[in-house]
């Protein structure tokens, strides 16, 4: 089978109702991003920033998959399909989607705070002060804050280099390091774009545009495919 790879932003979420980053003024659910998704953030006050990822975490308990997940999973039967997000949801795992690389972290799952490599799942909706990893270390929120190394890049860019067919989805392509993948893909092979807005990068990369939102776009992605 060839190989599909899906790059997806906040535009795939939003329809499922999560606001996955900042809004036009600047704020992320009414707050600045710099009080809540930073390691200086963190190191200032760490029962806000356990807050605001218990709220995210409530509403993530909530959304469903629309019908740009669905359709993506779907697809599954006649590709490889590697999804890339940077969203921190779980949605494209309820829809079906196996294999799945979160470029920003997972909001369902804490790291320790002394040793990055231990990880948990988080049953529920509350990560708190008070829970500590087995060395004994506070944990925290496993997202990739700002100013952080993104762990998972050269997993994801080793994706988009074997692609043969290359797909973003709801993203500006204004994010770094992230919206350099585009620049990773094989030069003979088809890329498309879904958004309501395309950004004007794609176009100098030669993508295929599908202006529209992503579970409608989508399902126009899917017919020109197959």
């Amino acid at each position: 089978m060839k190989n599909l790879v899906v790059l997806t932003g906040a535009g795939i979420s939003a329809e499922s109702g999560l606001k996955t980053f900042r809004d036009a003024d600047g704020l992320w659910e009414g707050h600045d991003v710099m009080d809540v998704a930073t390691p200086e953030a963190w190191q200032k006050n760490q029962e806000l920033v356990l807050k605001f990822y218990n709220d995210r975490r409530k509403q993530a308990l909530s959304a469903q998959p629309n019908k740009a997940h669905l359709g993506l999973a779907a697809l599954e039967k006649d590709y490889n399909v590697t999804i890339i997000t940077q969203n921190v949801d779980n949605l494209h795992e309820k829809a079906g989607s196996s294999k799945v690389i979160h470029l920003h972290g997972e909001l369902f799952k804490s790291q320790s705070t002394v040793d990055p490599r231990l990880q948990y799942e988080i049953e529920g909706s509350e990560l708190n002060l008070g829970q500590y990893c087995a060395k004994g270390s506070q944990l925290r929120p496993f997202i990739v804050w700002f100013g952080e190394m993104v762990p998972m890049m050269e997993t994801a860019i080793h994706e988009v280099a074997r692609a043969d067919i290359f797909a973003v989805v709801g993203t500006s392509l204004l994010v770094y390091p992230a919206a350099s993948l585009i620049g990773y893909t094989k030069a003979d092979i088809p890329k498309y774009i879904i958004d309501v807005k395309i950004p004007d990068i794609s176009i100098k990369n030669n993508f295929i545009p599908i202006e529209d939102k992503a579970s409608t776009g989508i399902a126009t992605f899917i017919q020109m495919i197959t």
